[in-house]
């Protein structure tokens, strides 16, 4: 997800380019969370001090999310955008060009520790379409 730091510095079409050379989208969503939708999505950091500040800075302007294709897709994903910290994160991914704090770091990407499923269908409702459609598809070539 392209968090509303990169939205507002315009760099989404940037991000995505970056994106879609290492990886397939297959599915893409403009949205501006709610305050509720935010504490929902973050609701795993219910308890850390952060909390507010995330949901306050994740409604605080608009969000791309996007569905991607892959093996081994989180932990790719992950490692491509870098460490939470611009700072620390590794010179040209996505962090480390986009991102100028640990809040304001460009853009989030599930962790696979943490329940991918969840923040996957929080944005897209039907994605066991998705792997449906790309099943067929490979037995098709």
């Amino acid at each position: 997800m392209i968090k509303p730091d990169a939205v507002k510095q315009k760099v989404v079409g940037e991000i995505i380019k970056t994106i879609e050379a290492q990886f397939k989208i297959i599915d893409i969503k403009l949205a501006r969370l709610s305050k509720t939708q935010a504490k929902d999505f973050y609701a795993i950091h219910k308890r850390k001090e952060f909390y507010k500040g995330l949901v306050d800075f994740i409604t605080s302007g608009p969000v791309v999310a996007f569905l991607l294709q892959g093996d081994n897709i989180q932990e790719r994903v992950r490692e491509f955008i870098g460490a939470t910290d611009p700072k620390k994160a590794e010179a040209g991914t996505i962090r480390a060009r986009f991102g100028t704090s640990v809040q304001h770091n460009a853009v989030h990407a599930s962790n696979p520790l943490e329940n991918p499923e969840k923040e996957i269908n929080f944005f897209f409702q039907n994605k066991k379409k998705y792997a449906t459609e790309t099943r067929s598809a490979r037995r098709k070539r």
